[in-house]
Formats: structure tokens, C-alpha cells, sequence
């Protein structure tokens, strides 16, 4: 599979040593070229740093919204099922301007680029996580809640020692797929003047004019950290399921 992927992108850069192409902007071999590259990959450590801390609060309050969609109460449920379908219904990027533009209206406070990007997408993501989060759950047998209960375990410990780590373990793949989702959806973030990867690769546009160089750049740079991240769920998952039969 790699073979097949690795053939085309070889095709790429060779055909890129056509005069018409302008592969020196981003040169290793070059002072001028290296310095391109540095400076793309210089958004990086931002991508990551927006992304991680979004999916850290997305799935928690994905939880928490999760956890009223389960009750009995039919008010809770209905209030868990109005933030997932009225969240789910905002486009990302919408909520990015909003976030950015009209809570600080709203609130009078002052919100940074970044701290904008985080909650922006955490909100986004978490109408997602919330689903995922009572699926899960409610995919455990009633056995387990019965078994927990015969016990003495309350509704807090039941959650925490029985009925989570067993459905973490079902879920894991979703969650690793909302991760991989929230790093694409990071370069959304570049509209407000979020410097992580696809902003440094606009800057370079405007000053080099080789879009289609700098953009397949990019688009290896997104593959490579996505890449990373599937194969450490893949090892993630692997590690759980031989935990779950030791």
C-alpha cells in the first residue's frame, strides 16, 4: 500500500524539475529554500497545540452532555438532545467567526486567536464526542450496571470503575477519527490569523507566488502528522484489547 501511495508523489517532485515549476522555493539544499521550510513548519508546533487542547475539552464536555442524554429525566434528555442538534447544525467555520468576532461582544472579554480556535472547535467537536460518548455507553449490557449496583457502587463510581473503561475501549477508534478530524479542521483557524500550518503556507503564497509547490508542502505535512496520529490509535487500541484479556 505504501508503494502505491510513495509512486505517485515521486512522480510529483520529479515532474517538478520542469523549468515551469518552481520546486527551489522549497529546497532544503538552498539557504533560501530551507528558510521556506523552516518557516512552514514553524506552524506546526500551533496546529498541534490547537488541536490537542480542543480534543482534551471536546471530549470532556462531550461527557458531560453524554451523561443528561441517558437519564430518565425527560428534561435532561431534551436539553442533552438540543445542544447536540443545535451545535451540530452551526458549519465550523461559522462558529469560528462567531466565537472570534461576537462573544467578545457578548461577554466583554477579550479573546485571543488561539483561545478562540480552541473553543470554537471543542464546542464544534463536542456535539460529535457527546454522541459517540452515549453510544458507547449505552452498548454496555444492563449486567454490568446490575453487577456494579449488587455491590454497593453508586451512579458516580459505576461510571468511573465499570461502565467507562469499557466503553472507552469500544469508542476508541471514533475518538482517534474526531482527533484526525480536528487537526484538519485546525486549518480553518488560519481565517483569523491563527499562525499554525496552513496560515504560514498563505503568508509564503503571497510572498513567493508557487501555490501549487508550497500547498503540496502543506498537504504532506498534514499527511505526515495525521499518519503519526492513526498509527499511535492503532497502537493505543492494540494495547487496550491485550490489557482487556490479560
Amino acid at each position: 500500500m505504501k508503494r502505491f501511495f510513495l509512486v505517485p508523489v515521486l512522480a510529483l517532485l520529479l515532474s517538478g524539475c520542469s523549468s515551469n515549476w518552481g520546486w527551489y522555493v522549497v529546497n532544503p539544499s538552498t539557504k533560501a529554500g530551507w528558510t521556506n521550510l523552516s518557516f512552514l513548519l514553524s506552524g506546526l508546533k500551533y496546529t498541534v497545540a490547537l488541536s490537542l487542547t480542543a480534543i482534551v475539552i471536546s471530549v470532556t464536555l462531550g461527557l458531560l452532555v453524554a451523561l443528561p442524554g441517558l437519564s430518565s429525566n425527560r428534561w435532561l434528555r431534551g436539553a442533552s438532545r438540543g445542544y447536540v442538534e443545535l451545535v451540530r447544525a452551526v458549519p465550523i467555520l461559522v462558529m469560528i467567526l462567531w466565537v472570534y468576532y461576537g462573544l467578545p461582544q457578548l461577554t466583554g472579554l477579550t479573546i485571543g486567536v488561539f483561545w478562540a480556535g480552541v473553543i470554537a472547535l471543542a464546542l464544534s467537536d463536542s456535539a460529535f464526542e457527546a454522541e459517540i460518548f452515549r453510544a458507547g455507553i449505552q452498548s454496555i449490557a444492563k449486567g454490568q450496571y446490575e453487577a456494579a449496583y449488587s455491590v454497593s457502587l453508586g451512579y458516580g463510581d459505576t461510571m468511573r470503575y465499570v461502565i467507562l473503561p469499557q466503553a472507552i475501549r469500544r469508542i476508541l477508534p471514533a475518538l482517534g477519527n474526531q482527533l484526525v478530524y480536528m487537526l484538519k479542521m485546525s486549518s480553518l483557524v488560519s481565517v483569523i490569523g491563527m499562525q499554525e500550518l496552513t496560515r504560514k503556507a498563505n503568508e509564503l503564497v503571497v510572498t513567493e507566488y508557487r501555490p501549487l509547490e508550497i500547498y503540496t508542502i502543506l498537504v504532506l505535512e498534514y499527511l505526515a502528522l495525521i499518519l503519526v496520529v492513526s498509527a499511535g490509535v492503532r497502537w493505543l487500541e492494540r494495547r487496550m484489547q491485550t490489557d482487556e484479556r490479560a
